[in-house]
């Protein structure tokens, strides 16, 4: 574009700028600074030089636009009035910027700006560049740390309860992104594997589960100088985590699992590809396990594959498994996490030894090998023969009762030789990372209290993070967001364009 006639000159001020700096470069003031200060200054003065840049481009902008004929909003009415002058501030990356253009009215109608549609303005005052950088400095540590950041590499003064909004409004498309988004065919002979968890987030009050909050209030009593202890337990909200995976089968046997000698190293596990994950805490565990199996259906529409769900053994979960791969008239098998049955095992093994005793090791390990090669009916009844041979009172046999139930209930999903033979994992080890990564190293920061949209918001952009999906995902994003504020505004949703 080139510059209009006339004699206003819309880089003018820049160039002063630019010449200004020149001139103290050359000046006996900049030579006698060190290096780091220097590069201080510089930054300094470089701010305000791309800061006057992008003014003047603006106002260039605003000089060369258009009257436009024909302007018509989404409920058919021309815009027919058109006025200059109209300004509107922008905080940018560089600083405060004015954005001229002309307005397009019609009494008891809003106004329309289709140059604002062009450069796609957000609706609040910051850019969609501060907005970008409060998304990624905000789900990587504290909205206090991301404010600092945004300090530090912009210079510019963001409050912390502005970079929470630009935060969440960045966050509200991740969904349809997903969606949305086309997949590159995987290997048919890749096992899909799908598994979900959950980890509580501390909470505000009022951002508990209603069911949370009641048993907070019922077991309270309320103390003037510290928390109670119900207060401490009914504090937190299930966050729910998804992930889906692409895994070339490996097949391996119960040995390759358990080392049978000290120092042996087991055989290494299949190694998961093409990770999504997805976390949310405002969406219970069933529409969690529902995004879950669309994430899968997406990858794998005409059920191709082999499809296997990870599973920590909960009751409900399963259940939601079984209930979405019906809906989608999908085969799936359901394998219990290994580990799990390991921890009821190590348990177990407090009833019959002594802490520490070496023999518990050696105990733990031969049960372990029966689970692997599908005895874990017989491993459950040995557990309760023993028990009662060893005439264990009620408290102490618990832990070995317990082990035993879980083993004889989950058994439909503790088929550990087939999942071996065919190369399957056996073992939650992936979906365990995520809720650690999503939740617990972000969102477990001592002293923090969370608002729920806050929350949601943190956690979906930390999982489109993990998915290395930011860029694409920002792209998307910044579409919607056009469509949204401007291309709806106007007929048939295209913003008119000057003859």
């Amino acid at each position: 574009m080139s510059a209009p006639a006339g004699d206003r000159d819309p880089f003018a001020a820049p160039r002063a700028c630019l010449e200004d700096l020149v001139g103290w470069l050359e000046g006996t003031q900049a030579a006698g600074l060190t290096h780091a200060e220097l590069e201080a200054e510089l930054d300094r003065r470089g701010r305000e030089l791309l800061r006057q840049l992008l003014q003047g481009q603006l106002e260039l902008r605003a000089l060369a636009e258009q009257r436009i004929d024909e302007v018509i909003d989404a409920d058919g009415v021309r815009h027919g009035a058109v006025e200059p002058g109209h300004r509107r501030p922008l905080l940018t990356i560089f600083g405060v910027v004015d954005v001229g253009r002309l307005a397009y009215r019609h009494r008891g109608h809003p106004n329309l700006y289709p140059a604002d549609g062009v450069l796609n303005l957000p609706t609040e005052r910051h850019s969609h560049g501060l907005r970008r950088l409060a998304a990624t400095e905000s789900s990587r540590g504290s909205f206090e740390e991301a404010t600092a950041a945004i300090g530090r590499s912009t210079g510019q003064r963001v409050g912390k309860r502005q970079v929470e909004s630009l935060t969440a409004r960045a966050a509200v498309d991740v969904e349809d992104f997903y969606a949305s988004r086309a997949h590159t065919p995987a290997e048919e002979a890749d096992v899909l594997v799908l598994s979900a968890d959950g980890k509580g987030i501390v909470m505000r009050a009022e951002a508990l589960r209603p069911q949370t909050a009641a048993k907070a209030a019922a077991a309270t009593t309320k103390l003037a100088t510290r928390l109670s202890k119900g207060e401490k337990r009914n504090r937190k909200r299930l966050a729910e985590v998804g992930a889906v995976y692409d895994l070339p089968p490996v097949p391996r046997t119960a040995a390759d699992i358990m080392a049978s000698e000290e120092g042996q190293t087991t055989a290494p596990a299949p190694k998961a590809k093409n990770k999504w994950l997805t976390a949310s805490v405002v969406d219970d565990a069933a529409e969690v396990l529902a995004s879950v199996f669309d994430e899968a259906q997406r990858r794998d529409p005409q059920h191709r594959r082999t499809w296997v769900a990870l599973v920590d053994g909960n009751n409900h979960q399963i259940d939601r498994i079984h209930a979405e791969a019906a809906s989608r008239a999908v085969a799936i098998s359901i394998v219990v996490d290994f580990i799990h049955v390991l921890e009821y095992l190590w348990a177990a093994a407090w009833c019959f030894f002594a802490e520490g005793d070496p023999a518990a090791e050696h105990w733990v390990r031969d049960r372990a090998l029966a689970i692997l090669d599908g005895n874990a009916k017989a491993v459950a009844a040995g557990l309760r023969r023993r028990a009662t041979a060893a005439a264990l009172t009620a408290s102490k046999r618990k832990k070995a009762d317990e082990a035993a139930r879980y083993l004889l209930n989950k058994a439909p999903y503790l088929n550990y030789p087939a999942a071996l033979a065919a190369g399957w994992p056996i073992a939650t080890g992936v979906i365990e990372g995520a809720c650690r990564h999503l939740v617990k190293d972000r969102m477990d920061i001592t002293g923090a209290r969370w608002g729920l949209h806050g929350a949601e918001a943190v956690l979906k952009l930390r999982a489109v993070r993990a998915n290395n999906d930011f860029e694409p995902y920002w792209r998307y994003h910044l579409q919607r967001e056009r469509q949204r504020l401007h291309d709806s505004r106007y007929a048939n949703s295209v913003i008119p364009a000057a003859a």
